[in-house]
């Protein structure tokens, strides 16, 4: 027996599943949103490098660009409205030699045809004056204004609390496991949590994005896990450059970049590399001297020493373009899939081309007459002044008890964090920083680990770093 008849059910919650459901919860529809992990933003959008990205590196009349440039101005409107830390800090793609300026020019005039705001070439003068930290060999750049940062991770919890409140019912720990048609039409989707019906499924299911397809019928693509090693730096390097820079773009790729982050800590990466496994997040020496070797060209100054974390994600590549579509073959089947570099900056147009397309095959989209778009801005230590902080504390002596002493995140932050959803010490990392300093949770974890064991009911031998089988503390088996 189904446990729920819904209108659209969404299987995955990165950030284009939870840009695609915020955006359908505006209407009078019945929505919910299925996530195998333990909570959202633990797929492929746990990884991103956080770029808002202008559209200067998509071919002029590929999807993805004419989605970047929109999704570029729709994430500042939408940051406004729920709060998410966007900082528009410009980038630049550099020229090393004098045929690499002709480049630049061609990249510059396709990111013009797409609408891209602003674009100038600068040269040496320029660059020394606005980012003295790069090497003197770097000749020329193509300056982008329009680029920017935000935290990928906040961003997805923000659009997925604001669906919730939108009316929107998210099933965590759901992993979908078939989906079959009903012969009177919708769909029957067989999930961890039981049986659940849809008029229509929109299929956002990431680096699995091919499996949930085929379980339609639809098998006409195929996911390429990506490998992107990138490396964080201490924040103690938070002013090492002033833009987000790139080298001139691979046919595969954007290149090794040296990326300012809304957290402050400075990256560099990512490595490309195509592999078979969609679980294979490990990363290796190789990529780590891939990387340092690139980055040290752009900026010498960069020290191996000055990196503190280690991390690889997986893009779900299929082929140079996203797939966006209806499935003729199978009518309330919407795919989007391949949703690779700029899908962060992109995923709010993507959920306006969703819905448009779920509108023209037959999804009636009446407007609600109380849509909530606007949520409470979340408190975060690190990001404002002592004589605001002091304020806090009078209010809530929670705020001066510094759980988190590398990013400076109090308890108050942590149990906010808590009761706004996080189940795991990483969905407490992603929402407030800690353990994300240079002791990676040396000092705090145990602190942390209490306060959610306290908050949850959860005993400290069933709380986990990201779900099932990351589990900090074993139990006692000495009886068993």
């Amino acid at each position: 027996m189904s446990q729920g008849n819904y209108d659209v059910v969404i299987v995955g919650g990165g950030v284009a599943g939870s840009s695609i459901a915020r955006e359908l919860s505006r209407y009078k529809l019945r929505i919910a949103l299925f996530e195998k992990e333990v909570e959202v933003a633990f797929g492929v959008s746990k990884s991103n490098s956080g770029i808002i990205h202008p559209g200067t590196q998509n071919p002029p009349n590929s999807l993805k660009g004419k989605l970047c440039v929109l999704g570029n101005k729709l994430t500042r409107k939408i940051s406004k409205e729920l709060g998410v830390d966007f900082k528009e800090v410009g980038s630049l793609i550099v020229a090393f030699e004098r045929d690499e300026i002709a480049k630049l020019k061609r990249i510059k005039k396709e990111a013009e045809v797409l609408g891209v705001p602003k674009l100038k070439i600068v040269d040496r003068a320029w660059i020394k004056a606005n980012e003295p930290s790069l090497s003197d060999k770097v000749i020329a750049a193509l300056y982008a204004p329009t680029t920017g940062i935000i935290s990928p991770y906040r961003l997805v919890y923000d659009l997925s609390e604001n669906a919730k409140r939108n009316g929107v019912e998210f099933y965590t720990e759901s992993e979908v496991l078939n989906i079959k048609r009903i012969s009177s039409g919708g769909f029957e989707i067989a999930t961890k949590k039981g049986l659940f019906n849809s008029r229509y499924v929109v299929n956002a299911a990431g680096l699995h994005a091919d499996d949930i397809s085929k379980m339609v019928g639809v098998d006409d693509f195929k996911i390429t896990p990506r490998k992107g090693e990138e490396f964080l730096l201490d924040k103690k390097r938070r002013y090492l450059t002033n833009h987000v820079i790139f080298p001139l773009p691979t046919k595969t790729s954007k290149g090794v970049l040296v990326i300012k982050t809304a957290d402050g800590n400075p990256m560099i990466g990512p490595t490309a590399e195509d592999i078979d496994d969609k679980e294979d997040l490990s990363t290796s020496d190789k990529g780590l001297s891939t990387v340092l070797h690139s980055v040290q060209r752009i900026v010498p100054s960069i020290d191996g020493n000055d990196i503190i974390a280690y991390f690889a994600g997986l893009r779900p590549a299929s082929g140079h373009d996203f797939i966006i579509r209806h499935e003729k073959k199978v009518s309330g089947f919407v795919n989007v899939a391949g949703i690779q570099s700029p899908g962060l900056t992109a995923a709010p147009a993507i959920a306006l081309m969703v819905s448009d397309i779920l509108k023209k095959n037959g999804l009636s989209l009446k407007k609600k007459i109380l849509f909530h778009k606007h949520r409470k801005t979340e408190v975060h230590l690190f990001d404002i002044p002592l004589s605001k902080t002091r304020s806090l504390i009078k209010k809530d002596a929670g705020y001066g008890d510094v759980v988190c002493r590398c990013e400076m995140v109090s308890a108050k932050e942590i149990k906010d964090a808590i009761s706004r959803g996080a189940k795991t010490l990483d969905g407490i990392k992603f929402r407030t920083r800690a353990q994300a300093g240079r002791c990676h949770g040396g000092f705090c974890t145990s602190r942390i680990m209490k306060i959610l064991s306290e908050e949850t009911g959860q005993p400290l031998t069933e709380i986990t770093k990201r779900g099932h089988g990351s589990n900090i503390v074993e139990k006692d088996r000495s009886n068993d």
